[in-house]
């Protein structure tokens, strides 16, 4: 007699073996009890006849019970073959049977077809792993890690693991602050990157380094991204000072992992490089999803005449009329809908035209002569029965307003399809923008990024002007990477720092470790950071990045199963000298 698992017995006819899971599901069909056995690897069924010593005992069994079973393997009758499973032309006739352990009635069944509510499932996160596609998916995210491992080891890089208590970095969220007992008033932060660790690995002589990285942010979490923890992958490298030998690097461990782990199509072979201001200006987003057409049209050339006076005023004033076209006709309905949709997006309206019989036509339509209409149809190319809908105004604003309908109609017309992966590297960053709360000028990404023309661009009267050799990498709409090439001279750091006003003490109380080390001949260096769940969520093919790890946090950052985030005892305050505000709040 051997232990196997569900997944061995078909190869066992005629042997007697040793079975171990969970009752799946138990029928009685009076003399003769089935039960269907899941271990990780499938189900098999279990059969016991009345008058058999432990049929009783067989009769108690409920779903979620834990068993241990020995018995023959036979072939099943013909009529009674189950292809659904893999195990389905054979049972196992019980021998022996033993209840390990017995389940409480559960909260919901532990099966695929039921609908189950995601707080419920949270809370009992550890009966809905049980479900065959959280197995599945748990062990396809194991393969995907080694996949990676495999792929960096062969690229002689280093895996390193860096520091969770840091200290405070600027990474463009909020840090997770850890009080320090033996240093009152001080704190740790967990770190949003590795990102100061990485560049003193380079320092150190490291030529190649990565690690699957545990980063905390405190960020409102979303569909496409966890609250608190989260791994990327993390690498950087010695002597490099161009971003596209990292993106080169990379891209076919990216593509390897599309085609040969997802099993998915590439929407193109070789990954194109788009501009950051390209991408607003074609795409309206600088993480387009490039699954599909409907790129923004610039109209304000083409109208510069107009005497429609929506249009007119907006061109007067320095503004653009841009649009895109929907390969779709639309009800009144959903037009309002959609015009809804464009005010929660700061547009005081959605003017259309409606391509009918080779020509546009609305409400709009009375307000341009023939020629403009002839002209906006053949300029953004609308092909009979599309809509053409309009952006009009300052042109950041009209790129997001367009943008953000762009990606809600790919959605709505069914554009995104879920078997292709459309990559793209977004280049060349602004290295400054201006804070769209305080109007001053702030880093636009990563503030340790070296000018994409080097360090005398810090000289440019313009700053705005100034570009960084950053970029992201683009997957299905999501940014998935971010990377660039470093700035690794003391002076330069001090200089792109005191273009926002800080002096030196402040780069050095910030950064001290980091500037210090580049005082003693830091290599250039560059690197990058893919998250790896948003990655795996969209490889998987799934909406809600939540599906793709083990122990998430709810959509309101709490922990339902563990009952975090918690209240501590007076005690554990008073050792971190830490008081709490208006306490009877809580």
């Amino acid at each position: 007699m051997k232990r196997i698992l569900a997944s061995e017995t078909v190869g066992q006819i005629g042997q007697e073996v040793q079975v171990e899971g969970w009752v799946n599901s138990r029928r009685d069909h009076g003399g003769l009890i089935f039960i269907d056995l899941r271990d990780h690897t499938g189900i098999v069924q279990l059969t016991i006849a009345s008058g058999h010593q432990q049929f009783d005992l067989a009769e108690s069994l409920r779903d979620e019970f834990v068993i241990r079973a020995i018995g023959k393997v036979v072939n099943r009758a013909e009529k009674l073959v189950n292809p659904n499973i893999d195990s389905g032309s054979i049972e196992i006739v019980v021998d022996q049977l033993q209840v390990l352990n017995s389940s409480e009635p559960l909260p919901f069944p532990i099966n695929d077809s039921q609908s189950v509510s995601e707080e419920v499932r949270l809370k009992y996160r550890y009966l809905d792993l049980r479900r065959d596609k959280m197995q599945k998916m748990l062990v396809r995210r194991s393969e995907y890690f080694s996949q990676i491992r495999d792929f960096m080891k062969s690229k002689d890089f280093v895996e390193i693991t860096t520091p969770i208590l840091a200290n405070s970095s600027p990474e463009g969220a909020r840090d997770f602050l850890v009080p320090s007992r033996l240093h009152p008033g001080k704190f740790y932060a967990l770190p949003q990157a590795p990102q100061q660790f990485k560049q003193l690995l380079m320092t150190a002589g490291i030529p190649r380094y990565y690690q699957l990285a545990t980063c905390f942010r405190d960020e409102d979490p979303r569909a496409d991204r966890l609250y608190g923890e989260f791994y990327q992958l993390d690498l950087e490298m010695s002597f490099v000072e161009d971003g596209e030998e990292v993106r080169q690097l990379i891209e076919p461990l990216i593509t390897d992992l599309v085609v040969n782990f997802a099993r998915k199509q590439l929407k193109t072979e070789q990954i194109p490089r788009i501009s950051y201001r390209e991408a607003l200006d074609r795409y309206g987003s600088d993480k387009p999803d490039l699954r599909f057409g409907m790129e923004l049209v610039d109209l304000t050339e083409a109208l510069s005449g107009t005497d429609f006076g929506v249009f007119a005023n907006a061109i007067s004033s320095g503004g653009v009329v841009k649009a895109i076209v929907a390969p779709a006709g639309f009800s009144r309905k959903e037009i309002d809908q959609l015009t809804e949709f464009a005010r929660l997006n700061g547009a005081g309206g959605l003017p259309y035209l409606k391509v009918e019989y080779g020509t546009a036509s609305s409400a709009i339509a009375k307000f341009l002569s023939d020629q403009e209409l002839e002209s906006i149809v053949q300029i953004t190319e609308a092909e009979e029965g599309g809509t053409i809908f309009f952006g009009v105004g300052d042109r950041v604003k009209v790129n997001h307003l367009l943008g953000a309908l762009r990606s809600k109609l790919g959605t709505d017309l069914g554009l995104k399809d879920p078997n292709v992966l459309a990559l793209a590297w977004v280049i060349d960053f602004p290295f400054y923008e201006l804070d769209s709360i305080t109007g001053k000028l702030d880093f636009g990404h990563n503030p340790f990024t070296m000018p994409l023309r080097g360090p005398k661009d810090f000289e440019r009267e313009d700053k705005l002007a100034i570009l960084a050799d950053q970029f992201d990498m683009v997957m299905n709409g999501y940014e998935v990477c971010s990377g660039g090439v470093r700035n690794y001279h003391p002076e330069s750091m001090y200089r792109a720092f005191a273009v926002l006003g800080h002096s030196r003490e402040y780069v050095d109380s910030k950064f001290g470790a980091m500037i210090g080390a580049f005082k003693y001949g830091a290599p250039p260096h560059a690197g990058c950071a893919f998250g790896v769940d948003r990655m795996f969520m969209e490889l998987m093919g799934e909406g809600n990045i939540r599906e793709v790890v083990a122990f998430p946090k709810n959509g309101s950052g709490v922990d339902l199963m563990m009952n975090s985030p918690s209240q501590v005892d007076d005690k554990q305050l008073e050792e971190l000298s830490v008081g709490i505000k208006n306490k009877s709040t809580i």
